[in-house]
């Protein structure tokens, strides 16, 4: 680790450059995660349940015996995704640097510009490993502005097609891929009048009522390695131009979280410490692969 700068003036206010958001936010705020619960201590136990469909009644006789025609199966998530992160912090270094460097600046710029950004890459590479697992091929069309409504439209009719509920359904794209959206022929451009009449709003959010997120494209990749410090692409790894996903097929459990904060004592040999870890993971539903497509690169 650097040095600390001890400078004279320090700004208190850390100006940290366009920090991250959890980009899948949405994706961790499914209903899945309060209809599932877990068997063991690592272990969700996903019921699904199967029935045959009616037939025409005999009104003349009693047809038949009563049988059973619902069935019912079991599938398994078992989470794997166990981080943990932690620092110390001398009081010293928090005087000389003017209250800057501080356990809550530190944090704030942890989860800004680390942990959220890291959950993003796990969220979306997971995804497609359980899906392509479960036989999702990705659709691999060199995206242009010509195109590329073509594309998304495909994806929409797969879904509808499947039954997958049109309300719900997120498109995750690229930036590059937005610039082809808002280049694209076919979406009409809205003027703003009250604006001024030279002012056309350029602006896509939704896609026949679908919700439109931007996701930069580092953290839209295929595989990504998740070693001792961080994340890194993973060596053969494809960049995710389009991703469309009904939450309905999405499970986000977490487990455990802990998170502390010990002031200066003798244990901590007079320093602050901090520590926090989180057992999750990012799981699909085998029955629900439909509501999953993505478009990638070659």
């Amino acid at each position: 680790m650097a040095a600390v700068n001890y400078a004279e003036k320090y700004e208190r206010a850390l100006a940290q450059a366009y920090p991250n958001v959890l980009n899948f936010g949405a994706l961790y705020n499914v209903a899945n995660n309060s209809i599932y619960t877990f068997l063991n201590a690592k272990t969700i136990h996903i019921p699904s349940i199967s029935v045959t469909g009616r037939k025409n009644v005999n009104r003349d006789a009693i047809d038949g015996v009563f049988q059973r025609n619902v069935d019912d199966t079991y599938e398994d998530k078992t989470m794997q995704f166990y981080r943990e992160w932690s620092t110390s912090l001398d009081p010293a270094d928090v005087d000389d640097t003017n209250m800057v460097l501080t356990i809550q600046n530190a944090t704030k710029v942890f989860n800004e510009t680390q942990k959220f950004p890291e959950k993003d890459a796990y969220t979306i590479s997971k995804i497609f490993a359980d899906w392509t697992a479960q036989g999702g091929t990705p659709n691999t069309t060199a995206l242009t502005v010509d195109n590329v409504l073509n594309v998304f439209d495909a994806m929409m009719e797969a879904m509808d097609e499947a039954l997958v509920p049109f309300a719900g359904r997120i498109l995750y794209v690229t930036p590059a891929v937005k610039t082809l959206l808002k280049n694209a022929s076919q979406i009409g451009l809205r003027r703003d009048v009250q604006a001024g009449p030279n002012t056309i709003n350029r602006m896509v959010d939704r896609l026949d009522e679908v919700e439109l997120n931007t996701v930069p494209s580092v953290l839209m990749k295929t595989a990504y390695d998740f070693n001792a410090v961080g994340y890194s692409v993973a060596d053969g790894a494809k960049q995710v131009n389009m991703f469309l996903v009904h939450p309905s097929a999405i499970l986000t459990p977490s487990k455990y979280s802990f998170v502390g904060v010990e002031a200066p004592a003798a244990g901590t040999k007079g320093d602050y410490i901090y520590y926090e870890k989180e057992y999750s993971d990012v799981f699909i539903l085998n029955n629900r692969t439909a509501a999953i497509a993505y478009n990638i690169a070659q």
